[in-house]
């Protein structure tokens, strides 16, 4: 008989929960905030389904050249992701009078202070590289290059620092600072910072995984070894989502990635399997819960 077990440790990170709780606080009451609608700078959660639900409440997403053409926003107010946003972006939105809701992510607010604090003392020392281990592109990245006016190099994986380094992109001589993005997988910054450290001898490594993340990487191992077929849920866009996803993968070949109920295939599953239902930090439990209900169908299994 098929079961179906959700995994507990899955579903939206203390950051999420945080700046969606902000989001339907300030939409709630419309009265305390003065506008009619929140404009939330990028998608607040990459999850389409619960970015929906969001959307229905009056969440308006914009992009950064949304807001380079925006020239009066007096008595709008803008929404700071939990990603977090570099300096200039601030500075910006204020001069064009929005209010700002910062929800930029605890564990990502002191990862800036310290990429910050590493930048000056290198600029005054006038030597030394700050090396982020991270997604080009993916928006607490580049909240972090604006804190080192994007003079830090980004790596996303051992073969980038090897080009790096054989460019001479990545020096060799001089102090070199680590950091990694908040929710990369612990094991591949252990062996970037491995290699790092076999040909720069002078190499500071900062711990900036966000423990919550690191913790479930550990135990979502332990379930994908548990289960014959794992059921991934996660928005396609979803840096954390892929992460995640592939580590099951790597210990369950049975693992299926969705970002919804409706494309669960019943060709996944035997009568017998017991069946993981696990998502990523930007999956809400609800959606979690959905998905594990459609697997337990008994017309949708036979």
């Amino acid at each position: 008989m098929l079961k179906v077990d959700v995994d507990s440790n899955s579903g939206f990170c203390a950051g999420v929960i945080r700046a969606i709780g902000k989001a339907e606080e300030f939409l709630d009451n419309p009265s305390d905030g003065g506008g009619h609608h929140l404009y939330s700078l990028g998608a607040i959660v990459h999850n389409d389904a619960e970015l929906s639900r969001l959307v229905g409440k009056g969440l308006v997403t914009i992009d950064n050249e949304d807001l380079d053409e925006t020239l009066d926003a007096r008595g709008e107010t803008l929404l700071i992701r939990a990603h977090g946003e570099p300096p200039q972006t601030y500075q910006k939105a204020r001069a064009i009078g929005f209010d700002i809701i910062d929800c930029t992510c605890p564990v990502v607010l002191r990862l800036q202070e310290s990429i910050r604090e590493a930048y000056r003392a290198q600029t005054e020392e006038g030597c030394g590289q700050i090396i982020i281990f991270g997604k080009i592109g993916h928006a607490e990245v580049m909240g972090l290059l604006g804190q080192t006016d994007s003079t830090a190099i980004v790596v996303e994986d051992i073969p980038m620092l090897e080009d790096a380094l054989a460019s001479g992109l990545v020096k060799r001589d001089v102090p070199t600072h680590i950091f990694s993005q908040t929710t990369k997988s612990p094991s591949e910054y252990s062996r970037l910072c491995e290699r790092l450290r076999e040909v720069t001898p002078d190499l500071k490594v900062h711990d900036t995984i966000c423990l919550q993340v690191a913790s479930r990487h550990r135990k979502l191992s332990q379930f994908a070894m548990e289960h014959d077929v794992i059921v991934f849920v996660s928005g396609k866009a979803s840096s954390n989502g892929k992460v995640l996803c592939d580590l099951c993968k790597s210990l369950n070949i049975r693992t299926y990635h969705v970002g919804s109920p409706d494309e669960i295939k019943r060709e996944w599953f035997r009568e017998d399997d017991r069946v993981g239902v696990c998502g990523a930090t930007s999956t809400p439990k609800w959606l979690l819960e959905q998905t594990a209900e459609k697997i337990r169908d008994n017309a949708f299994i036979l």
